[in-house]
């Protein structure tokens, strides 16, 4: 009986680790094709690693901006051609997997454009909606 008990112990948590990575594997796979967009001068594209929700929330050195759309606006402003967008890359320091449908993530972003090289750190809230990972908090300095 004891042996039973460990061996499905031992497959129990073989099962939860493989699924951890999975779902780690599907968040970094939303911010991959988030700077492939971006580095294509697609925003909107970009947006599509966000919750599309009037509930999103977008947290910068200026303001909190709430809603996809707001979210979209506001890249679009700051961000108003492909000059401006420059080439992005991101560093993962760290993904947590809160439980089932949520995740926090930290990293660093950085721009190479042609007079500067603006860069940052985030902290970004997935959550698993419909059976896919979204960003449903960005704060992002």
């Amino acid at each position: 009986m004891m042996k039973k008990i460990l061996t499905l112990t031992v497959l129990l948590l073989a099962f939860m680790t493989l699924h951890a990575q999975s779902d780690k594997q599907a968040i970094i796979k939303v911010l991959e094709t988030q700077r492939i967009a971006w580095n294509k001068g697609d925003i909107s594209g970009f947006m599509q690693g966000y919750w599309h929700s009037d509930s999103l929330l977008f947290v910068s050195s200026s303001a909190p901006t709430h809603g996809w759309q707001a979210t979209l606006d506001g890249y679009k402003k700051r961000y108003p051609g492909k000059a401006a967008m420059g080439t992005l890359t991101f560093t993962i320091l760290k993904i947590d997997l809160l439980d089932k449908t949520n995740a926090f993530m930290l990293g660093g972003w950085h721009l190479q454009r042609e007079k500067d090289t603006p860069g940052g750190y985030f902290t970004l809230w997935f959550r698993k909606i419909n059976g896919e990972w979204k960003i449903v908090v960005d704060h992002t300095s």
